[in-house]
């Protein structure tokens, strides 16, 4: 089999949700399609900080911060943080409109401390979201966002009741930004991420396979959720988990169990990676 590059996203994919820890099956797996001559890379929407644990675990790189940050090795391919003036804008407009906000930088991120203020009047369940935020949080290393410290940040994360809370901030950004929604049905308010339109998932996927001089038909991408969308749009063979998004399972090419079910080893062997 020619050398293919495999791109997987963390969260829902290569490891439960919030969680740094594959199965066992999935390293097994992995290891065997790099001892095959495939190169595996991390493509997610956290940052370098964020998935460092992950990276620990034996890849070649990542596309990091949802496309904003790509490297292989130690060699930086791409490398596209906020400035200064579209950052400080969207932090002032989402806190103006009472949007809860998390920033990420290369390797640090900070995160609105009030959150359980916030949801004080999101409906039922915002207790367990509570506990859920708390966790992430320290499984993350999210920081206080008094101690942010002016470092460039690629990427804001906000959480908030209703889409109208976001409206100043698109009518200011959305021309440079796309805003990626998630609703939290659960608990009654929207979850999402502004993602510089300089980049996505997609063209990260590129800019490695250039990198390596191999085709888009050589790459191969594991995603469960919408921000995976390009990628699984861009990578010539896509699969999408069983226990991720509805919409994503339509557009991928294959859907392969669930993480917690050995779905990253199901579907190695299927696609003769190992």
């Amino acid at each position: 089999m020619t050398q293919k590059l495999i791109f997987l996203d963390i969260d829902g994919t290569l490891t439960p949700a919030g969680s740094n820890n594959p199965p066992a099956s999935a390293m097994d797996a992995i290891r065997k399609a790099q001892a095959n001559g495939h190169k595996v890379f991390l493509c997610t929407g956290r940052n370098p900080a964020m998935l460092a644990p992950v990276l620990a675990l034996g890849f070649e790189g990542a596309v990091a911060g949802a496309g904003g940050y790509v490297f292989a090795g130690d060699e930086v391919l791409f490398d596209c943080p906020m400035t200064k003036e579209q950052f400080e804008t969207g932090m002032r407009l989402l806190k103006e409109n009472g949007v809860f906000r998390t920033i990420e930088a290369k390797d640090a991120t900070w995160g609105d401390e009030d959150l359980g203020e916030f949801l004080a009047q999101a409906g039922e369940g915002n207790s367990e979201l509570v506990r859920w935020r708390k966790a992430l949080a320290e499984q993350l290393n999210i920081l206080p966002m008094k101690e942010y410290d002016g470092r460039p940040v690629y990427k804001i994360v906000f959480m908030c009741k209703t889409k109208e809370q976001l409206m100043p901030a698109r009518a200011a950004l959305e021309k440079d930004f796309n805003f990626v929604v998630q609703d939290v049905a659960a608990y009654q308010c929207l979850n999402g991420e502004l993602i510089n339109r300089k980049f996505d998932k997609g063209r990260g996927v590129k800019i490695v396979a250039d990198h390596y001089g191999l085709g888009l038909e050589d790459t191969i991408g594991f995603g469960d959720s919408m921000n995976d969308l390009e990628m699984i749009e861009t990578v010539g063979y896509s699969v999408c988990m069983e226990n991720g998004s509805p919409a994503l399972k339509e557009r991928s090419d294959l859907v392969c169990p669930a993480v917690e079910d050995d779905g990253l080893a199901w579907a190695f062997q299927k696609l003769g990676l190992i």
